[in-house]
């Protein structure tokens, strides 16, 4: 069968390993020929590049829109096509775009931290707690603190202090040290994005201050890495999965060929699949550093 997979440019670690993943779990099935278009954060390109793989009739689409709204219109097209849809990460506005849709949990991300930070917080209530979010505009990041104020709220607590960055390294520092110089005292912190947390790590560094701890996000290696040392503020981090399009690759190749996921009694694969979002600590980082992106 032939795949085509197409997703936005690689402009940060994640992205990139979205791509890389999947190239890799397509190379493993022999009956897999997968066609990868140039990743773009260009909309009307990334269009062009579905209408390309609907005129050459492959079988299956698996694709990380830019955009989930203005690519609802072309994946649409391309199921009245015959074609399978796989839509990863960011939504379509219709259900019948994609014949399956595979998530990373957002919310459950900032339930995952917010629910570690309140079990090493042992219920002191007046803990200061910050928050470094990434771009705010975009849903995602709302999801993610809505996530971790909620889970706060379960003990308690609440953010203190939030600031906002980019998902980038500079974004992250930048706004780290406008968050230190802000509260001279933190006894935890949530970073969204491992990404951005290079930066984050940098400006924490640059403080002098380790009279916190840090927790961060998405799962980089590196961040991983620095969990391992145990000689670092940062503690934990909450995976949001770069696997997804790996996954969806599995998942095109189980819909074409007729068959379900091997440990469901459901002879269909599911609609829709939220990918769950681990807390990555010491004790437990050997068990998912094989899968960790590299920032």
């Amino acid at each position: 069968m032939t795949i085509g997979f197409s997703a936005p440019a690689a402009d940060h670690g994640w992205m990139g390993a979205i791509t890389s993943s999947a190239q890799a779990e397509a190379a493993k099935w022999g009956d897999v020929e997968l066609k990868v278009a140039e990743g773009t954060n260009d909309v009307n390109l990334q269009i062009s590049q579905i209408e390309t793989f609907i005129n050459d009739k492959v079988d299956a689409i698996v694709l990380l829109p830019f955009d989930g709204a203005a690519l609802t219109p072309v994946a649409l097209k391309a199921m009245q096509a015959g074609i399978t849809v796989i839509n990863v990460d960011r939504e379509f506005d219709s259900p019948f775009a994609a014949r399956a849709t595979i998530l990373g949990d957002n919310y459950g991300m900032g339930m995952s931290a917010g629910t570690y930070i309140c079990e090493q917080l042992g219920g002191k209530s007046d803990a200061v707690i910050a928050e470094i979010a990434g771009i705010d505009n975009l849903p995602l990041t709302k999801d993610r603190s809505d996530g971790f104020a909620a889970a706060l709220g379960d003990c308690g607590l609440k953010v203190s202090n939030r600031v906002a960055a980019d998902f980038t390294v500079q974004g992250g520092e930048q706004a780290a040290a406008n968050l230190l110089q802000a509260a001279p005292k933190i006894d935890a912190i949530w970073n969204h994005d491992d990404d951005q947390g290079v930066g984050v790590m940098q400006a924490i560094k640059n403080s002098g201050r380790d009279e916190f701890f840090m927790v961060g996000g998405a799962g980089s290696a590196n961040a991983m890495r620095e969990i391992q040392s145990g000689d670092s503020v940062l503690k934990a981090t909450v995976i949001y999965p770069s696997t997804q399009a790996a996954d969806g690759i599995r998942l095109a190749r189980l819909v074409v060929q007729g068959k379900a996921l091997a440990d469901l009694v459901e002879v269909e694969v599911p609609r829709k699949i939220t990918l769950y979002a681990p807390v990555v600590t010491a004790e437990n980082v050997e068990q998912y550093l094989p899968t960790a992106f590299e920032s």
